[in-house]
């Protein structure tokens, strides 16, 4: 079975033990790619299980269900939208258009217009004058400072303010015609690769930096330790409403349709 997931740190962080052979009874391959492409080949259906944004899982609940453990989501972790100093904002980047930063922006921001691109480019486009500004995700928000950039709105904390729930950013996605059994199956791996990474993080020291070579030691620490949480070991009952929440202010705005399908496995 082949597992995709992103190249970030949290992401290798949590899969290494699975992808590696550590967890007893599972094969499983990564594919690692960035996350608005992992988003595009879920609506295709390309991959048995795989990471994608919240958006883009509201866009393919026909097909795939949301694992309880190895997503995204918390408190303090959210996107921001930045721009040089003084700069006013009229078009903005976001991080593609199945992203849950296309979403969040569309519903705090709507009077923007966006323009996609990856994101690693967005604070290159600001600093050329591409565009006003741009939303940023993963490690351009520990980053974003030493470019000069201001931050405008941090997505995280409007979510936060407006609903008094944990954001939802990215969930773990299996293919619903896996069957319960296998999909239970597949939860508890992940939830037991991230307890092995959590007990002996010096494992996936080395394949983290391989594929984070660029970024230094404090940055990748910082990004684990935001972006893996209780919330990444089991959604919980918090991180459930915050999950339906935010399925259904997508679905009132008309961006996705409606199902009552479960979001997670039982």
């Amino acid at each position: 079975m082949k597992l995709g997931y992103s190249f970030c740190p949290n992401d290798t962080f949590i899969f290494h033990a699975l992808t590696h052979g550590l967890v007893p009874g599972q094969r499983v391959e990564e594919v690692l790619a960035d996350v608005e492409t992992l988003n595009q080949w879920a609506r295709e259906g390309r991959l048995e299980l795989t990471k994608v944004s919240y958006h883009a899982y509201f866009h393919v609940l026909d097909g795939y269900v949301a694992l309880r453990s190895g997503g995204a989501l918390g408190r303090g972790v959210g996107p921001l939208l930045v721009a040089k100093p003084g700069v006013t904002l009229r078009r903005v980047a976001t991080p593609g258009l199945w992203t849950t930063a296309h979403l969040l922006l569309g519903l705090a921001r709507p009077d923007l217009e966006f323009c996609c691109m990856r994101y690693d480019l967005i604070m290159p486009a600001i600093q050329a004058g591409e565009v006003d500004g741009g939303v940023i995700i993963h490690e351009s928000r520990f980053t974003y400072a030493e470019q000069g950039l201001e931050a405008r709105l941090d997505l995280g904390e409007w979510w936060e303010s407006d609903t008094g729930l944990p954001l939802p950013l990215g969930a773990i996605l299996a293919r619903r015609d896996l069957g319960e059994p296998r999909l239970r199956e597949l939860d508890a791996a992940v939830r037991r690769s991230l307890e092995m990474a959590w007990a002996d993080p010096s494992q996936s020291k080395a394949y983290i930096r391989q594929h984070a070579h660029e970024l230094s030691e404090q940055v990748v620490e910082q990004h684990i330790t935001t972006f893996v949480n209780d919330f990444s070991l089991d959604i919980g009952a918090e991180g459930e409403r915050a999950v339906v929440e935010l399925h259904r202010r997508a679905v009132a705005t008309g961006l996705v349709q409606t199902s009552t399908l479960p979001l997670f496995v039982t």
